[in-house]
């Protein structure tokens, strides 16, 4: 794909996204369910802040860009490594595991992650713009360049590192308010919990491997160096 056109694609995906982060945001309070939006804000969902990282990624793809098109081709190519590293690590892995762990507990159960009293607050659209349109946008980004991958081992530990980061998050949210961020966590005893986080773990890594895959197979093996 042409730089100009990657540009033009980057440049409309960033303001989707920072318009989806912005329509969320701006829920207003008033009409908010008892049950949610209370410490913490939106910022204990994934899935908002899986849009604001999706807005940031895109944003960072924007500039590397256009830096290549006005042939700025030593900024460009720090900017382009901070683009690989964010969608390799957490741009991909964590908008697959939106979307898939999302609809299917929403399918099993709605009211343990998406309560019903949500659906006269948040339009349909815009559910459908946080869980269901970040998966094709993460597929459509590795078909249209290439991502230079890290070595696996540096991928693995930023990966584990930041779901380190909002597992603490939820625990401590917890901690203070006696509530859990989704419903679905009360139902297990503390060691069902710790399965649960580590199961997550385990699906949200086999998505990184299955970006690496893509990309290899579409593209070629491209890594940074160790």
């Amino acid at each position: 794909m042409e730089i100009s056109t990657l540009a033009t694609y980057h440049c409309l995906a960033f303001v989707w996204y920072f318009f989806v982060a912005y329509s969320i945001s701006h829920v207003k309070t008033e009409e908010r369910p008892s049950e949610v939006f209370l410490y913490g804000g939106q910022w204990k969902y994934l899935t908002v802040l899986n849009l604001v990282l999706q807005a940031v990624f895109y944003g960072v793809s924007f500039l590397a860009d256009v830096l290549r098109l006005i042939k700025k081709l030593r900024c460009a190519k720090c900017v382009i490594s901070s683009r690989d590293l964010l969608f390799s690590v957490l741009a991909f892995p964590v908008s697959m595991f939106v979307c898939i762990s999302f609809w299917t507990l929403y399918t099993y159960n709605r009211e343990l992650v998406y309560p019903k009293s949500l659906d006269g607050v948040i339009p349909l659209w815009l559910n459908h713009a946080m869980h269901t349109a970040v998966l094709p946008f993460a597929l459509l980004e590795i078909l249209a360049l290439p991502h230079r991958y890290p070595a696996k081992k540096k991928g693995l530990i930023l990966l584990g590192l930041v779901a380190f980061l909002y597992i603490s998050w939820v625990l401590w949210i917890y901690s203070v308010t006696g509530e859990w961020v989704y419903p679905l966590f009360a139902l297990f005893s503390p060691p069902g919990l710790a399965a649960f986080f580590a199961g997550s773990l385990a699906v949200i890594v086999s998505f990184y491997n299955f970006g690496e895959f893509l990309n290899r197979m579409i593209w070629g093996q491209s890594k940074f160096s160790s």
